[in-house]
C-alpha cells in the first residue's frame, strides 16, 4: 500500500503544476475565460498520463482490478472443463463450454472493478490522506482531474478485455462472434457500461469514512452484486425473489447485455424474461448513469465534509 498511495501521490500534485499554468496564462484580460477549456483539457490529459502510471506501479491494483477477471475465468474454465458443454440444444448441437459461457460475466465484472470498486477505492484514500483538499487549493478544476480519472478508467478498460478476451481464446478456444452486428453492440454496452460504473465510483467514493475502511466498505458490496448478477453463478438458478433483488441494480443488466454479444441465441431463453432485452439494459444503464452523476454532484467536495 505504501507504493501505491506513492504513485497515486504524484499524480495530483502533477496534475496541480499542469493546471495551474494555465490557468495564470489564460487570466491576462477579458478574454482569459476562452482559454480556459483548453487549458482545463490540457490538465485532464496530463492527468490520464500520470494516473495511469501510477495504477500500473502499483501490483495490489493491478492484480485485483486488472487481472482478477483472467484469473477468474481460467478457474472456471479450468474447474467445469470436465462438465462438458452447457446449452447444448435436444439435437446435440449449439452447446459452448464454461470458459464461454463465463466470458462475457467476466468482462462485466471487471468493467465493475475498474469503474466502481478501483476509483471508488482510490478517491477515497486521496480524500482522507488530504490529497483532494491540496488540489481544492489550487487553479486546477475538478473537470481536470475528473478527465484523468476516467481516461485512466476507460483505456485500462480497454486493454482488461481485451488481455480477458484474448487469454479466452489462446487458452480455451472460445470462439468470437463473427457478425459485425454484435460487435456493435459490444460497443455501446461497454461504453454505456464504463461511464456508468465510473460515476458510481465517484459517488460511492464518499461512502469510506478514511482510506482504511474504504477496502472494507467498497469490495463487499461489489462482491454481493457479483455473485447475485449472473457473474459467477448461473442467473436462472438464483431464486426469483434474488433475481429480482439484483436486476435494480446495473450489474445484472450489463452482464446480460454481454451475454446477448458473446453468446448464442438460444441461451436468451435462459434469461428471467426469455429474451436479451437490450431495451432494458439501456434503460438501467441509463438510468444507473444519471444516479450516479445525481449523486456525484450532490455529495464530492475537495474536502469530506465532517
Amino acid at each position: 500500500m505504501t507504493e501505491h498511495s506513492t504513485a497515486s501521490a504524484a499524480a495530483p500534485a502533477a496534475a496541480t503544476t499542469a493546471a495551474a499554468a494555465p490557468a495564470r496564462s489564460g487570466a491576462t484580460g477579458p478574454a482569459s475565460g476562452a482559454g480556459r477549456t483548453p487549458g482545463i483539457l490540457r490538465s485532464g490529459l496530463s492527468s490520464v498520463r500520470l494516473e495511469l502510471r501510477g495504477y500500473f506501479r502499483t501490483p495490489d491494483t493491478v492484480f485485483f482490478t486488472f487481472l482478477f477477471p483472467v484469473l477468474m475465468l481460467g478457474i472456471f474454465g479450468v474447474a467445469f472443463e470436465a462438465s462438458g458443454d452447457v446449452g447444448t440444444k435436444p439435437d446435440g448441437t449449439g452447446g459452448i463450454s464454461m470458459a464461454a459461457y463465463y466470458l462475457p460475466g467476466m468482462i462485466a465484472a471487471g468493467i465493475m472493478l475498474s469503474g466502481l470498486q478501483n476509483l471508488a477505492i482510490d478517491i477515497a484514500r486521496e480524500k482522507s490522506e488530504g490529497w483532494l483538499r491540496r488540489l481544492g487549493g489550487t487553479p486546477i478544476s475538478p473537470i481536470s482531474y475528473f478527465i484523468g480519472k476516467a481516461g485512466q478508467i476507460l483505456i485500462t478498460s480497454v486493454l482488461q478485455v481485451a488481455v480477458l478476451i484474448a487469454f479466452a481464446v489462446v487458452v480455451f478456444r472460445v470462439e468470437l462472434p463473427s457478425d459485425p452486428a454484435l460487435w456493435l453492440r459490444f460497443a455501446w454496452i461497454f461504453l454505456l457500461g464504463i461511464v456508468t460504473m465510473t460515476l458510481l465510483g465517484i459517488a460511492l467514493s464518499a461512502l469510506p469514512r478514511s482510506s482504511r475502511s474504504a477496502t472494507a466498505v467498497i469490495i463487499p458490496i461489489v462482491l454481493f452484486l457479483q455473485f447475485i448478477s449472473g457473474v459467477y453463478l448461473q442467473f436462472s438458478m438464483l431464486p426469483d425473489w434474488l433475481q429480482n433483488f439484483a436486476s435494480v441494480f446495473p450489474l445484472k443488466w450489463l452482464a446480460q447485455g454481454m451475454r446477448s454479444v458473446f453468446l448464442p441465441d438460444h441461451f436468451a431463453a435462459m434469461e428471467s424474461s426469455g429474451s436479451w432485452d437490450l431495451g432494458l439494459v439501456a434503460v438501467f444503464l441509463l438510468g444507473w448513469l444519471v444516479a450516479g452523476l445525481v449523486i456525484s454532484l450532490c455529495t464530492f467536495r475537495w474536502i469530506r465534509r465532517s
